[in-house]
C-alpha cells in the first residue's frame, strides 16, 4: 500500500460507524466539494431555493452569517435521509408500488420514497437468473430532478424539493453498493446491495452494505464535514466532466464487482471477515467516489441553473 492510499485510509477511518448511503458525513462531504465549485450565479440561486425547504431554519440555526449559505447547502444533502425518521413522512416501502411512487409534487409529498436512493443492477457469479431493477429508482429520479431544475416552467417550490433530492442522490449513486445486487444460488433473490451479506455471526448484525456506507463516518457537524472534504483527492477533470448519470451508475456497478465483491468476501451471505488490505481498498475507493460525486454535482448544478 503506497503512502497516499495509507494516508487516505487513516483519514477516513477516523470518520467511522452507522448506515445510510455514505451517512450524513459522506453526503455533507460531497456537498462541500460541490459548493466550492459552484459559480456565483448558481450559489445565489441554490441559496434562494434552499430557503423554501421546511428544515431551512434548523440548518442555519448555529451558522454565522458568512457561512450560512454553505452550511445550508451541506445540510440539505442529508434531508432525504432525515425524513425517514420524521413522523410526518410515510414509509411506503423499499420497492416502488403504484403511481404515487413516481410523482414529483414538491414538499406536499410526504412519502419517504426509499426506493429512489438506489438502483440494483444485477450480476451473478454462478449464472443464477437475474432480476432487473424496478422503476422508479435513483437513475430515473436524477434525470427527473435535473430536468426540473433546468425547466423554465417549474415553480421554485418544486425546484427546491428536487434540488435537495438531487444533492443527495448524486452522492448515493457514487456508492458502489447503491447500484448493484449480487444473485447467487444461495441468494436467488439477490443480496440487496450487500445488505444481506453478513460480516459477523449472529447476534452481531454488521453487514457489507453498512460497512461501505459507514466509511465516511457518523460525524453530524457540517463544519467538520467541510473541513474533511478539503482533504479528499482531486478528481481527474476529464472523468469529473462526465455528466451522464447512467455512466456514473455503470462506474459504480463495475467498482462493486471489482472492488467490493472481492476476497475475503465470497459468494453467498457469509459471514465474511474483512482484512486490512480489503479495508484499505475500500477507503481509497470511497475517497475517490466522494470527491468525484462532488465535482459532478457542481457541474450539473452550474449547467441547470445558469
Amino acid at each position: 500500500m503506497n503512502r497516499s492510499v495509507a494516508a487516505l485510509a487513516i483519514t477516513l477511518l477516523t470518520f467511522a460507524h452507522t448506515a445510510s448511503a455514505w451517512n450524513s458525513a459522506g453526503h455533507m462531504m460531497v456537498a462541500a466539494v460541490a459548493y466550492e465549485r459552484l459559480n456565483p450565479q448558481t450559489r445565489a440561486r441554490v441559496s434562494h431555493l434552499l430557503q423554501l425547504n421546511p428544515d431551512y431554519p434548523k440548518w442555519i440555526e448555529h451558522a454565522s452569517g458568512a457561512d450560512r449559505d454553505r452550511i445550508a447547502f451541506v445540510m440539505a444533502a442529508t434531508w432525504p435521509d432525515r425524513i425517514k425518521s420524521e413522523p410526518d413522512y410515510h414509509n411506503d416501502g423499499d420497492r416502488p408500488s403504484g403511481p404515487d411512487t413516481a410523482r414529483n409534487t414538491g414538499y406536499t409529498d410526504h412519502l419517504q420514497h426509499r426506493y429512489w436512493h438506489f438502483i440494483d443492477l444485477p450480476f451473478s457469479t454462478d449464472h443464477t437468473p437475474l432480476n432487473q431493477p424496478p422503476v422508479p429508482n435513483a437513475q430515473t429520479q436524477i434525470a427527473v430532478f435535473r430536468r426540473t431544475l433546468a425547466s423554465r416552467e417549474a415553480s421554485d417550490e418544486l425546484k427546491s424539493y428536487d434540488l435537495v433530492w438531487l444533492l443527495h442522490l448524486v452522492g448515493d449513486v457514487h456508492q458502489p453498493l447503491h447500484t448493484t445486487s449480487r444473485f447467487t444460488r444461495s441468494q436467488p433473490d439477490g443480496d440487496a446491495g450487500g445488505n444481506r451479506v453478513a460480516l459477523c455471526r449472529k447476534p452481531c448484525r454488521n453487514e457489507l452494505h453498512a460497512f461501505w456506507d459507514d466509511i465516511p463516518g457518523t460525524e453530524k457537524s457540517p463544519v467538520v464535514a467541510i473541513r474533511r472534504a478539503a482533504h479528499l483527492p482531486e478528481p481527474d477533470p476529464h472523468v469529473a466532466a462526465v455528466d451522464d448519470e447512467r455512466q456514473w451508475i455503470r462506474e459504480s456497478f463495475s467498482i462493486a464487482q471489482n472492488s467490493v465483491y472481492i476476497p475475503p468476501v465470497g459468494d453467498g451471505p457469509g459471514p465474511w471477515r474483512l482484512d486490512g488490505p480489503y479495508r484499505a481498498i475500500a477507503h481509497q475507493v470511497t475517497g475517490q467516489r466522494l470527491a468525484l460525486a462532488g465535482a459532478r454535482l457542481a457541474h450539473v448544478l452550474n449547467e441547470a441553473l445558469h
